[in-house]
């Protein structure tokens, strides 16, 4: 069982950047994963028996919970967004942002009286469980792909379910934070059979990774 390779499956972009740099402080190193022009989609760190592979954001949970990976690291948002059956074992801290209802100042009033609103979001469950089961608000959920803040602006909803880093954004377009729903940021997640057959390999890559944070 040693023998087998630990895969992992990375967020692109900035988060499989901060992982990996992470993961050389406590000796896993990949230089393959540093070549800018490869097209492979596997790499390996055949010393210590791992592989890694990049996956959209919104597949990593996917991938970790049917086992085509052990170990994910994807942002909380996605977690929630995608509810898969994984273990969620590790707070990295890098990453962090909040989800939030955001919109014009004059809907705060239609938040606070419970009014029967439209709301669009890239995360039509986050938004569903917050307003159903938290706020007992009923709501028009609308899914958007693209900038949701257009959607206030070009009067589609009365609000937006969205990440907040700065507000940078929302400022510019006349939209402020109205309620913050949860904080977020960049965590470790594990397959529940891989958890159950490589514990020790599994607990023992956890404990030192936390040591570094």
């Amino acid at each position: 069982m040693e023998d087998r390779y630990l895969t992992f499956a990375l967020g692109k972009g900035r988060l499989a950047n901060k992982t990996m740099e992470l993961l050389e402080e406590i000796g896993i190193h990949c230089e393959e994963m540093k070549d800018k022009d490869t097209r492979k989609l596997i790499f390996v760190d055949e010393k210590n028996k791992m592989r890694f592979f990049l996956a959209k954001g919104p597949d990593v949970p996917t991938y970790v919970e049917y086992g085509a990976a052990d170990i994910g690291v994807v942002g909380k948002d996605t977690i929630m967004e995608e509810n898969r059956r994984v273990y969620e074992v590790l707070d990295l801290g890098f990453g962090r942002c909040r989800m939030c209802v955001c919109g014009p100042e004059t809907s705060r009033e239609l938040l606070e009286h419970h009014e029967m609103i439209r709301v669009a979001t890239k995360y039509p469950n986050i938004a569903k469980d917050y307003f159903y089961n938290h706020k007992h608000q009923t709501v028009d959920i609308i899914k958007l792909n693209g900038s949701v803040e257009l959607g206030p602006i070009v009067e589609l909803s009365d609000v937006i379910v969205d990440i907040v880093e700065t507000g940078g954004t929302l400022k510019e377009n006349g939209l402020t934070v109205l309620e913050e729903i949860c904080p977020l940021s960049a965590r470790m997640i594990v397959n529940q059979v891989s958890m159950q057959m490589q514990t020790e390999r599994i607990r023992d890559l956890i404990d030192a990774v936390k040591k570094r944070l």
